[in-house]
Formats: structure tokens, C-alpha cells, sequence
């Protein structure tokens, strides 16, 4: 329900597939040729964003979770600093290959903590298709305490925060529901709020943006395809294609496969179980994402629970995330805008995002 076709577009038209050879040159010699940029770009990467300070920690492993091996990656400039893990959202779009350059000035405060959920990036390509029969909310939200569990014990810390995007925020309630006494706070952002209502408000806001702006190509495409529910996939294309424009998502989209092409230690193998494990988790997850009760994601939460919002969400609606955390009873409870941005805040207004993470959640750590 959450995964972003634009993304898996551009990403499988860039990534190679030997079996699509269109002429004696094919794809994939064409390819190649760009080998000698890529180590070198791999190489500088390695070197600009490796953490380097004296009481820092920079490790990436396999840890058994839930029975299977799964990828995690610990960085932070400080090893005292509070322990955050990122739920990533997709569902499957791990942010392992292109996160170690979009969190990097967030390691000044936080011990950040990337995972290759079950059925994504590293975890899939180590496990192979047949772990996805395995696929499902209940048992990701297992998997989730057990890290939680791994990460205190392993980094000596009381508690950690837990940071949820778009599906992310899904699994963060209930990780957080499961065992509150393990966690600071949870942070939703691109908040996902009641699934069922979800695409018709985005729809409507839509309209209005188009509207605003005298947007006639938008109107007229959005207006084809009507109101949602639809019967195909083609009206969810067009919403997610104006919402990616609107937002002006682009251009991250774009930073985010080079980013995860020029990723050091990664190869191109590494890449495609990327992208197909955001087809193959969105095949397992988005039929059980899309007629969840919203009830079972609001309620009573037993820790802080704060929704820091791009103020334009067009893909999970920011008028519903508002809605949603009014709604809910929690010891503490705020919900952050940050103007100009969309879905990806999280990611394209970095600087934004970690300056309400800091507001909110710093003064809770003891």
C-alpha cells in the first residue's frame, strides 16, 4: 500500500538485467563500463562518511532474529549518545543502501540503528525467497523486540527510540504496544493513521494542490481516474505520481539509487535484492496493511508517542496522521509539521526532522 512505484520504476529501469539485451551491445556490457566510476565513488564514500571519532561506533553485521539472519548497521559518533532505530517503510524499502550518507548528521546525537527487515535488502539476499512465506505483521513486530532487546543489552543502553516511516509506523505501534518498558518514545513520521480512508483524503488533497496551483495536467489525469477505491493499478499510479511531483520527491529518489549504487561494500547482487525485496514484501504485507482495523493502531500507548509530519503528506495524509494522534491517549503526546515537505520528510528535510527528534525526545533520555 505504501511502497513508491516511482521508486521501483526508476530503480528497475536502472538496474541490470541481463536477460533485457536490446542489441550486440547489450545492457548489461554498457554497464560494466561504468564499474571503474562506481569503485572509485564506492571508494570515496567509504572514506567521507566512515565515523571516525575516538568513542564512535561503525559496525554493520547479520544478527539472528526470529530464527533468520538479519542485516543491521550501527553508527554514531558517541557511543553514549541515546540508541535510535529506524524502522524503514516500503513495505521492504530498506535504507540501509543509501542511509549511511542520509543520516550522517544525525550520528552527532543519536546511535543510529538501520535494519533490513524480514524480507528486505541484506536479510532477503541472505535468506532467499522462501523466507517471505514468514512474512507478516505479527511476526516483523516480534522480530522488531528482539532487536530492541539485541541493541540494549549489546550497547549497554536502558532504553532506545524508535523511529517509524510510512510502513514503519505501522510496525512501530506495534512494536512499541508489544513492550513499551523497552523504549523512550515512538516517532512516526509519514504516519500512517486508518488505511481505508487513506488514499481517498490523499485523492482530495490532490485535487485542491492541482486546483491551487491551475494545474490543468493534473487535474485532467486525476479527474480520469476518479475517486479511489480503484479496480486496478492504474488510479494508485496516477495519485502517487502527482503526490512524488507535488512533493518535489524526485530529486531524492534519484540521490537515493546513486547513493545505494555507490554504497561502500555493496554490489550490484546487493542492489537487486533491494528492489526485489520491495516487490516481494509489498506482495506479502500490503494485503494485511490495507484492511487493518485502525483501531489496533491508536488506543493507549504506555511511552511518549510523538508524529513529526511533512506538511504536504500526499501518500499518508497529514490532516488524517493529525487526527490520529489527537486521538490517541499517551503519557506525552506532540505532533510537528515541517513546512515544505511531503512523505519523505524524514529524509529530504533532514535537518528539520533531527531538530524536533532532538526537542522531543533528548530531554526523555536519563
Amino acid at each position: 500500500m505504501f511502497a513508491n512505484p516511482a521508486t521501483l520504476l526508476l530503480c528497475t529501469a536502472l538496474a541490470l538485467n541481463a536477460q533485457e539485451a536490446p542489441s550486440a551491445h547489450s545492457e548489461a556490457a554498457e554497464f560494466q563500463k561504468l564499474e571503474p566510476a562506481l569503485k572509485f565513488l564506492r571508494s570515496r564514500n567509504a572514506r567521507d562518511y566512515t565515523v571516525i571519532a575516538p568513542n564512535g561506533i561503525d559496525e554493520a553485521e547479520y544478527v539472528k532474529i526470529g530464527g533468520l539472519d538479519q542485516w543491521i548497521t550501527i553508527r554514531g559518533e558517541d557511543r553514549k549518545n541515546p540508541v535510535l532505530l529506524l524502522l524503514h517503510g516500503g513495505p521492504g524499502d530498506a535504507t540501509n543502501p543509501w542511509g549511511y550518507a542520509g543520516f550522517r548528521n544525525w550520528l552527532k546525537y543519536f546511535t543510529v540503528v538501520q535494519w533490513d527487515q524480514r524480507g528486505a535488502g541484506r536479510t532477503l539476499g541472505r535468506n532467499g525467497a522462501a523466507s517471505a512465506s514468514t512474512i507478516s505483521i505479527q511476526r516483523m513486530a516480534q522480530d522488531g523486540v528482539e532487536l530492541a532487546e539485541l541493541l540494549s543489552k549489546k550497547l549497554q543502553k536502558y532504553k532506545i527510540v524508535l523511529v517509524g516511516h510510512s510502513w514503519g509506523s505501522i510496525l512501530g505501534v506495534f512494536i512499541v504496544k508489544s513492550r513499551p518498558e523497552l523504549f523512550y518514545a515512538f516517532v512516526g513520521t509519514g504516519q500512517v493513521a486508518d488505511p481505508a480512508q487513506n488514499y481517498a483524503v490523499a485523492y482530495a488533497a490532490l485535487l485542491e494542490r492541482a486546483s491551487r496551483e491551475g494545474n490543468s495536467r493534473a487535474l485532467q489525469e486525476l479527474k480520469e481516474v476518479g475517486t479511489p477505491p480503484y479496480k486496478d493499478g492504474k488510479g494508485y499510479a496516477v495519485q502517487r505520481k502527482w503526490a512524488n511531483l507535488f512533493e518535489g520527491a524526485d530529486a531524492f529518489i534519484a540521490s537515493m539509487m546513486g547513493f545505494a549504487l555507490t554504497a561502500p561494500g555493496y554490489t550490484l547482487t546487493d542492489i537487486n535484492d533491494w528492489l526485489e525485496g520491495q516487490n516481494l514484501s509489498a506482495e506479502h504485507l500490503v494485503p494485511q496493511t490495507s484492511t487493518l482495523d485502525p483501531k489496533l493502531l491508536g488506543g493507549e500507548f504506555a511511552v511518549p508517542v510523538f508524529v513529526i509530519q511533512g506538511a504536504e503528506d500526499f501518500t499518508t495524509p497529514t490532516s488524517l496522521a493529525r487526527t490520529y494522534l489527537n486521538s490517541l491517549h499517551a503519557p506525552q503526546k506532540a505532533f510537528a509539521t515541517i513546512d515544505s515537505a511531503g512523505h519523505f520528510a524524514v529524509f529530504m528535510k533532514q535537518d528539520e526532522f533531527l531538530r524536533e527528534l532532538k526537542a522531543r525526545v533528548l530531554p526523555l533520555i536519563r
